[in-house]
């Protein structure tokens, strides 16, 4: 990112004294009213943007963003999910006019973007994740997230027709919703192709913790997996090691394929260029931003990489079939009869829920099938 100040963004909201920086902000205001077709927004990374995974996805949907007419674009990475995040919101709003906000981590959201917005409550802040509500918070924020479940049932697909073990396994990060119908949603699609396929699943604990990645990487492999997903901030590591040891990859949040192009078998993949240009053109044209937004492959919000040489024939067709069920609408990856790993029937024969179902965003369990545990 190019500064306007050659120093740090939240440094020079230290230094600068009171008196002066409310006249900068002053000036800035009123020129924001001279230029009402021209629109400033800024993208905010907790870590590089180059991860090959969570924010890499970002900075590409941003690289998009840069190229709509009247435009510009300030970008700030490696901010961490602390009061720092405040004050590059703040000075890219003071100093570079900014009046949209993408405040991209998870962390960001509760305090540190709601506070800003109350306090700005003329710019418009639009975070990545479930977390905005109705009557809960602040009209002038909002909340945009992908159905990127649907790309890990596709991941299962060439996992389950590359695998000879049988065996496929999962480095996850936290135990949450989003990751735990990520993990099952793996499997599912792998169990399509073999029902006697099973997954292992590991646990880091932590979002980025490069050690701890390859060392569930390769625990997966000792114990017999032959392709590996993972859902961490940023998959390079997993990737890198699990091709080391001959095993195939299926990728995450961005294309990892540069980093083993032979052991790489496709990846669920973020399309954020498509929700930030539908964002910023509503805001060009004054047109209230939507506060809930939320989409999957049809929709444009997610997308597959590649599929690599490595994965077969048969596979291919399969994986290509069912992707263009998808794109259709209406695809059910979660069908009854389905028992979680403890034997308990989670949803009744005859049942099946859309990527949009509300029973989804609660999920708790692992299906049949996951060696593991949320615990």
């Amino acid at each position: 990112m190019t500064d306007l100040l050659p120093m740090n963004r939240r440094k020079f909201l230290t230094a600068t004294a009171a008196g002066a920086f409310a006249a900068t902000v002053t000036g800035l205001t009123a020129s924001r009213s001279l230029a009402q077709n021209a629109l400033t927004i800024g993208f905010i990374y907790v870590g590089p943007k180059d991860d090959y995974g969570y924010n890499q996805a970002h900075a590409e949907g941003a690289a998009v963003v840069k190229a709509i007419p009247g435009v510009t674009v300030v970008e700030e990475e490696n901010v961490p999910e602390t009061v720092d995040v405040q004050k590059t919101m703040e000075s890219m709003i003071n100093l570079d006019s900014a009046t949209l906000l993408f405040p991209t981590s998870f962390g960001y959201f509760d305090p540190h973007m709601l506070a800003m917005a109350a306090k700005y409550p003329d710019i418009q802040f639009r975070h990545c994740g479930g977390l905005w509500q109705e009557g809960k918070h602040p009209k002038n924020t909002g909340s945009y997230f992908g159905y990127i479940g649907q790309g890990q049932y596709l991941n299962g697909i060439a996992a389950g027709h590359t695998t000879k073990s049988k065996k496929i396994g999962f480095v996850a990060a936290k135990p949450i919703p989003q990751v735990i119908q990520n993990i099952n949603s793996f499997l599912l699609g792998a169990r399509s192709v073999d029902p006697t396929i099973t997954c292992q699943v590991i646990f880091t604990g932590e979002w980025s913790l490069a050690v701890k990645e390859a060392e569930a990487t390769n625990a997966l492999i000792d114990q017999g997996a032959d392709v590996i997903t993972c859902h961490v901030d940023s998959p390079k590591v997993v990737v890198e090691t699990a091709a080391g040891r001959n095993a195939f990859v299926c990728g995450y949040h961005a294309n990892q394929s540069p980093l083993a192009p032979e052991k790489y078998l496709t990846g669920a993949e973020w399309a954020w260029g498509n929700v930030y240009t539908d964002f910023v053109k509503k805001a060009q044209a004054g047109e209230k931003l939507a506060n809930f937004v939320r989409g999957g492959l049809k929709d444009g919000f997610v997308k597959m990489s590649p599929l690599g040489p490595a994965v077969p024939e048969a596979g291919r067709k399969a994986f290509e079939a069912t992707h263009a069920e998808i794109m259709k609408g209406g695809f059910s990856v979660f069908k009854g009869p389905m028992k979680d790993n403890k034997g308990n029937e989670v949803i009744a024969g005859g049942k099946s829920f859309a990527e949009d179902a509300i029973e989804l965003e609660s999920m708790d369990y692992l299906v049949e099938g996951v060696v593991g545990s949320t615990a």
